[in-house]
């Protein structure tokens, strides 16, 4: 079961977590009518991108096995057969389709489906397409937050929506650049050799800096101040500079530029976030 574990990247999950951001930035995090749906649609996630990650490896079992890391991923070291990957993908997508209905929303599942085939389009080609590539990647983390908004019938702000989709574009060039750095030229990923450090860094850059400025217009929203009472989010705003300021210094490193990796392998880093997560709930539920 290791193996499937694995291949399921569960550590991945991390980044459904998302799906929870409208909840928490709502206020409303503690209303059972609310967190429930937004724990059947984390695990519906989960499930489908567990899904997503078998179908790939799938698809791309002959180059991860040329590949000097991706080799040991269980389908292509052989630990996982093919047959067996089908079918424990099929399982996956039937659990994930049975999460989304226990939360059900029209549109929340339209959402659902174009994660599904966005990513599916990804792992059959268009993963090899420039800027493509990325918008698909930055969009998954969208679709998480839209995902949690519809389920729980909170409307995301227009500030937090940039926020999340500045963010998400950094997040991928980052990713992109490091892979560009540590890979080069690789046959394992056609798309790598498109572009350049320049074009990656400055682009990574601009993301970043919007993501501050949306990030504090959201602060000092009038929506914002007059849901909470005051206009005291705006001290979390140094706190999200200082974690983007790391991230960077990171992936600037020997760092593979993956989100999850980076993360969970930075102490300074997860100290950061988990600052800002202690400042967000004294703000939003402890002061009022």
């Amino acid at each position: 079961m290791k193996y499937y574990l694995q291949e399921m990247r569960v550590h991945h999950y991390i980044k459904n977590l998302l799906v929870f951001a409208p909840l928490v930035c709502s206020g409303q995090f503690l209303n059972p009518d609310k967190l429930l749906p937004s724990i059947y649609a984390f695990l519906s996630f989960c499930f489908i991108s567990s899904a997503v990650y078998f179908i790939n490896d799938i698809r791309d079992i002959e180059k991860d096995r040329n590949h000097p890391t991706k080799c040991n991923r269980p389908i292509a070291a052989g630990h996982i057969s093919v047959r067996a990957a089908i079918c424990f993908t099929l399982a996956l997508i039937a659990l994930a389709i049975l999460f989304n209905c226990l939360c059900f929303h029209p549109f929340a599942t339209v959402l659902l489906v174009l994660y599904f085939l966005l990513n599916l389009g990804y792992s059959f080609g268009m993963k090899n397409i420039p800027l493509l590539d990325v918008t698909i990647l930055a969009a998954g983390f969208l679709i998480r937050a839209l995902y949690g908004s519809v389920v729980t019938d909170i409307e995301m702000s227009d500030w937090l929506y940039l926020v999340i989709l500045s963010a998400a574009f950094y997040l991928g060039l980052g990713k992109r650049r490091n892979e560009l750095k540590r890979q080069g030229n690789d046959e394992t990923r056609e798309v790598i050799g498109k572009y350049s450090f320049s074009f990656l860094d400055s682009n990574m850059y601009i993301c970043m800096a919007l993501v501050f400025v949306f990030y504090a217009l959201w602060t000092m929203d009038a929506k914002t101040i007059e849901a909470y009472h005051g206009s005291r989010l705006i001290w979390t705003v140094p706190v999200v500079m200082l974690i983007f300021m790391k991230y960077s210094m990171t992936v600037e490193g020997n760092s593979d530029g993956d989100p999850v990796e980076v993360l969970i392998h930075d102490k300074v880093l997860l100290g950061l976030c988990a600052l800002y997560l202690v400042l967000m709930t004294v703000l939003l539920y402890v002061i009022r």
